[in-house]
């Protein structure tokens, strides 16, 4: 009965053998087409080939696994990315193509290749970066103010500005990681930190960046130039708009470093209720700022210019032209590439293009000026032609504004009406100012005089221009 037993275990043996030896299969390390994985929402797309054999040996069944390890390269705990369908790859070589996760962050990452019919697995890739870029675009840090400063034996906090303030602001991921650096030259700089925030005590440039390894990548911050306060030290002020500034494109916003409290002024006069590190103003002039740090104090100033042009003309805003007469105008201007436009009685003159203008009609002109050229912008210019003031000899004391068109306003002498720099004023009986003016044109009442007392009296002081004064009374005869 021995002799027979040990035959049969024999054979069984052979053919169990036999059978596994036939489904196994051997897959090679898989080729990746790439050096590294910088993946994004706009791309995220790898191909990797790989061989196996023998074809003969997989089930229809089978399905090919792309297997990631972690970011160490083990595959302890891997996680199968990309799944092929049953039986969707018979031949080799084969080629996959597939995505990264969006949580890939390191530098060693390897893949290998598994089968599951029959069950086979590759060795472990080459080691490769990879990283799903959440955020990439440029974000601010320090609001986007340029400067900062810090007291001696201090230290100044960079820091990420929010999604409340700054929806580009890769705060909004919060897996994201950021290195910090110092630039050394124009082109070259120094890594500093790993962290959300920065505390700078050492002065110099600094900018972050996401934290993307060696993959590039456009999610990069502001330089923000960073000062430790001595008292030589210049603390500026930037504006917006740049200085000179365009003020016909709005106003600018005069920015300095942080600080805890702040008083502005301009002209050397302190600006009223101007207590916050920005001041918004679309005049030029001398700005300054008081600047508290709470353990130290400081201040800056910046002469604010525009670059809007001069111009003036050479006529009164209002003048006066006998019949057969004519004004000739004329705009003097520094204007880049200067175009004008005339207008009379709001009407354009589509003739009159050019810097003068000879006026022959009685009415209300304008002349327009426009710069083309840098700062666009412009300029008006009113003025009127009237018919010449009648000359009496003496101020009268009677008037009647009853329409008739007989002594209706109050004509005095031409030494006293506009163009002349002489001041009237006319009182009630009262002693209420009733009118005044540095521009008499010979029209006053303006309007319809309302009064109870019949001929009521009125009292006018003139004071020309060298301060000599004429006094005397009007009566008003309804």
């Amino acid at each position: 009965m021995l002799s027979f037993t040990k035959p049969y275990f024999t054979f069984i043996l052979v053919i169990v053998f036999a059978s596994i030896s036939h489904a196994q299969i051997v897959i090679s390390t898989p080729n990746l087409q790439f050096s590294k994985a910088c993946a994004s929402p706009t791309f995220n797309t790898f191909n990797l080939t790989f061989t196996f054999s023998p074809e003969s040996n997989l089930s229809e069944t089978n399905q090919f696994n792309i297997e990631l390890s972690d970011a160490s390269g083990s595959f302890t705990n891997s996680e199968i990315i990309y799944t092929t369908a049953q039986g969707a790859i018979t031949s080799s070589p084969a080629t996959l193509s597939f995505s990264m996760p969006t949580t890939v962050a390191g530098e060693n990452y390897k893949i290998r290749i598994k089968s599951s019919s029959s069950a086979a697995n590759s060795t472990g890739s080459v080691d490769f970066a990879a990283y799903y870029k959440l955020h990439d675009i440029p974000f601010s840090i320090n609001n986007l103010i340029e400067t900062a400063a810090y007291c001696s034996n201090g230290g100044y906090l960079l820091t990420i500005d929010s999604p409340e303030s700054n929806n580009s602001s890769p705060l909004q991921y919060p897996s994201l990681t950021y290195n910090w650096y110092r630039e050394t030259s124009a082109t070259t700089s120094v890594f500093v930190a790993s962290s959300e925030t920065l505390l700078v005590n050492t002065p110099g440039i600094y900018f972050a960046e996401t934290n993307y390894g060696t993959c590039t990548s456009e999610s990069f911050s502001n330089r923000v130039t960073v000062t430790e306060l001595t008292s030589d030290t210049e603390v500026s002020i930037n504006s917006s708009m740049d200085n000179p500034f365009c003020a016909s494109e709005g106003a600018t916003i005069l920015t300095t470093i942080n600080a805890e409290n702040y008083q502005w002024f301009k002209d050397g006069e302190e600006v009223t209720d101007a207590t916050e590190q920005t001041y918004t103003t679309d005049e030029p002039g001398f700005y300054s700022v008081n600047i508290d740090l709470g353990e130290c104090t400081t201040n800056a100033e910046i002469d604010l210019l525009t670059n809007d042009f001069e111009s003036s003309i050479n006529v009164l805003e209002t003048n006066s032209i006998s019949e057969g007469e004519s004004l000739f105008v004329t705009v003097t201007t520094d204007a880049i590439d200067p175009i004008f436009r005339w207008y009379f009685n709001g009407e354009l003159i589509d003739s009159a293009i050019t810097e003068s203008y000879e006026a022959t009609e009685i009415g209300n002109y304008k002349v327009s000026v426009t710069q083309t050229d840098g700062c666009i912008s412009s300029k008006e210019f009113l003025f009127t032609i009237i018919e010449p003031f009648p000359d009496v000899a003496e101020i009268p004391n009677i008037i009647s504004p009853d329409g008739d068109g007989i002594n209706d306003t109050w004509i005095i002498p031409q030494a006293f009406v506009d163009g002349t720099d002489t001041e009237v004023t006319l009182y009630s009986a009262q002693g209420k100012v009733v009118f005044t003016t540095k521009n008499y044109q010979n029209n006053w009442p303006l309007n319809q005089l309302r009064f109870q007392d019949i001929n009521p009296v009125y009292y006018y002081v003139i004071t020309t221009s060298n301060n000599r004064t004429r006094k005397g009374s009007i009566t008003v005869i309804k």
